[in-house]
């Protein structure tokens, strides 16, 4: 299965390879990293719901298989950072081949994610929507701004 997988990652969307993708962030912006438009959560979705119907692995994708599924892949993120201390955004320091590795690990945590949600019903972007709105409420700007308290230890 992990080998299948793998072989998933490195297709090529919208004529530019996933690895020219990880380099640059999916473009050439200055600033702050941004994600790529595409593929959205639902492409993944449909992408994964035609690669395991394709091998006829729904009999196994159960949410409480793809729950465990998914922590052992977050296992798998761990084990990367696993002793390294302190890492820097844009992991400085890291070889191109460690960097891969990781993308592969956190795509298999996020396709984990995706099938997760879609066979509990869940509209993945709209719950983020809605938990975004939740946390500006618990956490205004106004009362947190640089500080790393549980929305529980502020005062009203």
């Amino acid at each position: 299965y992990k080998s299948q997988h793998y072989k998933a990652h490195s297709v090529v969307l919208n004529g530019t390879s996933s690895q020219s993708k990880l380099q640059n962030g999916g473009a050439e912006r200055p600033g702050r990293f941004t994600f790529s438009s595409e593929p959205n959560v639902e492409d993944i979705r449909r992408m994964q719901a035609q690669f395991t119907d394709e091998r006829d692995w729904n009999q196994f994708h159960q949410p409480r298989n793809l729950l465990l599924a998914m922590v052992g892949e977050v296992g798998e993120v761990a084990e990367l950072f696993q002793w390294r201390g302190d890492v820097a955004e844009g992991l400085p320091g890291w070889t191109e081949s460690e960097r891969e590795h990781l993308a592969h690990e956190l795509s298999d945590v996020l396709i984990y994610l995706v099938e997760l949600a879609e066979k509990c019903h869940v509209d993945l972007p709209q719950a983020v929507l809605r938990k975004m709105a939740l946390n500006r409420l618990k956490y205004p700007a106004s009362k947190v701004h640089g500080s790393a308290k549980k929305y529980t230890e502020y005062k009203d």
